[in-house]
């Protein structure tokens, strides 16, 4: 990996390059094409940023303390436990952090692996009119009466479960919901020299509630892939929040 920005080097790590001394800190990491997809033509991610956007996708899990995930994307049943590679986790110094699933209705299949066969074990938020319907088999942060309340529920990861730096890999709806309640502190876009093109792609943000400005932090390149990192340096204006 290549940095532009702040200051150019060659052959930087990227551990090194995405470490966060803050201790409480929300990030977004996300894969796009040139013309704003994050799914490529099978609607997966898998197409967009080949082994490049992997490396920077398994250093950012090595670095987090959760890592969030929307419902949707759990029932694509393409999200398994986390793991991490030998070199990772001697660097990281424990196992993998916990998925935390956001999940409104916890339509979920609970014989998914990632639910039964993680080393950390995954975590459950949803509101608390959901556990109404029955409490999951699995640890479950209840944030909000009727929708989920995820400034509560990122405030009770970090107070009641000690995760304090979270990473959130989407979807678009988690993303843009955390974004609406003033809650990401850094987007880490990895910017794909690919156009996909066509209208069924997914976009990578819709319904925000307001105008967000953006501080760029650091710009990398590798295998032609730019990874932008920027900081939300104004909160969008305060609105629902909630999933």
């Amino acid at each position: 990996m290549r940095r532009l920005l702040p200051e150019p080097a060659c052959d930087i790590d990227p551990y090194e390059a995405y470490a966060q001394a803050e201790r409480e800190w929300l990030r977004v990491g996300m894969v796009l094409s040139a013309d704003g997809s994050v799914t490529d033509e099978a609607g997966w991610t898998d197409g967009l940023g080949g082994d490049a956007d992997f490396r920077v996708f398994r250093t950012l899990r090595a670095l987090a303390d959760g890592i969030m995930v929307g419902a949707a994307t759990v029932r694509t049943g393409r999200i398994g436990p986390a793991r991490l590679r030998k070199d990772l986790r001697e660097r990281r110094g424990g196992p993998p952090a916990p998925i935390i699933v956001v999940s409104r209705s916890l339509d979920l299949d609970w014989a998914h692996p990632l639910f039964t066969e993680a080393e950390t074990p995954t975590i459950v938020v949803t509101s608390h009119a959901a556990l109404e319907t029955g409490r999951p088999p699995v640890d479950t942060v209840a944030a909000g009466q009727d929708r989920i309340d995820l400034a509560q529920a990122v405030k009770e990861l970090r107070t009641s479960y000690g995760l304090g730096h979270l990473l959130c890999e989407g979807g678009p709806g988690l993303t843009t919901s955390l974004l609406n309640a003033g809650l990401v502190d850094e987007l880490c876009l990895n910017l794909a020299p690919t156009l996909i093109g066509g209208s069924h792609h997914t976009r990578l943000l819709g319904g925000l509630s307001g105008r967000a400005e953006l501080a760029l932090g650091g710009v990398c390149t590798d295998e032609g892939l730019l990874f932008l990192r920027y900081l939300v340096s104004r909160p969008i204006p305060a609105g629902p929040g909630r999933r």
